[in-house]
């Protein structure tokens, strides 16, 4: 059976006008188009929906229960063509990314409300998690993309550069150390340090970065506003990533720009590497690209303003 959209539009207008001549004209065709669209109908149905006179045109008890479900199925036609142009538009849809914690907190927030502000329809979901459970999210097919300390090369995913993250020192200012001009590992390794989980990005690219230096770790926090607290309590020091600055804005702390080798985070976007994005995730793709954090906070004493927001560009 073959039955087109065309034939169902022809069938209601006829139903509704019960005139060839009428319901050709509304339907911008000939009447011996119109007419043939009807048969054509009916042949693929193997039923009759019309009884015919020179004077009207009825619609017959198999037309009648036809017309139902034809206007049912142009209706769901109709939804889910609107629907469609929606996504098109980037008027509707959903979009999932995992992103690391630092990020979420700190650089997502007003790129996440400039683009709700111009796409109110999409739906987003935000999963703030370590770099490996970002990239099973993805993996999974949980997540669109993810932004991520681990460069996911693999048959399933690729990854491309986002961003490049300095390491600051942050202790109490009073603290020796926040009177030196160049800070070195063996200098942080004589005092007391507050380490960050073993399964964060920043401290495997501590530990990468200080080895074989043993630091003198008095605690390891999941936190970084525990790392703060800590810090300011005067327990301890601590050595964190430039986008997470903002959580050391705060009386009586500084922060100092390390230059060691190796230490500098990277972050990739990591997507699935045969499968398209949606229309709507594409659209959350192009709209971070296009804002990713740039620069470093300038080195030197003092309290440092929080990693600054990134510029907004088309």
């Amino acid at each position: 059976m073959n039955v087109s959209t065309r034939q169902l539009r022809a069938f209601l207008a006829l139903a509704a006008q019960r005139n060839f001549t009428r319901a050709a004209s509304l339907s911008h065709l000939s009447q011996p188009a119109f007419s043939a669209l009807i048969r054509q109908l009916e042949e693929s149905l193997g039923l009759r929906l019309f009884d015919r006179s020179t004077r009207s045109v009825e619609l017959t008890a198999e037309g009648r229960e036809f017309e139902l479900s034809a206007r049912r199925v142009m209706e769901e036609f109709e939804r889910a063509l609107g629907g469609m142009h929606d996504q098109a538009a980037r008027r509707r849809g959903r979009v999932s990314v995992a992103l690391l914690p630092s990020l979420a907190a700190g650089w997502l927030p007003q790129v996440l409300a400039g683009f709700q502000a111009d796409y109110p329809g999409i739906e987003l979901q935000v999963a703030d998690v370590l770099s490996e459970p970002c990239i099973e999210l993805v993996r999974r097919g949980q997540a669109d993309f993810a932004l991520a300390a681990t460069r996911a090369e693999t048959p399933e995913l690729r990854a491309e550069p986002f961003c490049s993250d300095d390491f600051y020192l942050v202790c109490p200012v009073e603290h020796p150390l926040a009177a030196l001009r160049d800070v070195r590992p063996r200098d942080v390794a004589a005092w007391p340090f507050i380490h960050l989980s073993r399964t964060s990005s920043v401290r495997q690219y501590l530990d990468a970065a200080t080895h074989p230096q043993t630091m003198q770790s008095v605690m390891e926090v999941d936190q970084l506003a525990t790392v703060m607290g800590m810090v300011r309590a005067g327990i301890g020091i601590s050595v964190v990533p430039w986008l997470t600055l903002f959580h050391f804005q705060a009386p009586g702390v500084v922060t100092r720009r390390l230059s060691w080798a190796g230490l500098k985070r990277h972050i990739y976007l990591v997507r699935p590497r045969d499968r398209s994005l949606s229309v709507a995730a594409q659209g959350f793709y192009e709209w971070v690209m296009a804002r990713r954090p740039e620069g470093t906070a300038p080195a030197g004493r003092g309290r440092l303003s929080a990693p600054r927001r990134p510029a907004a560009r088309s």
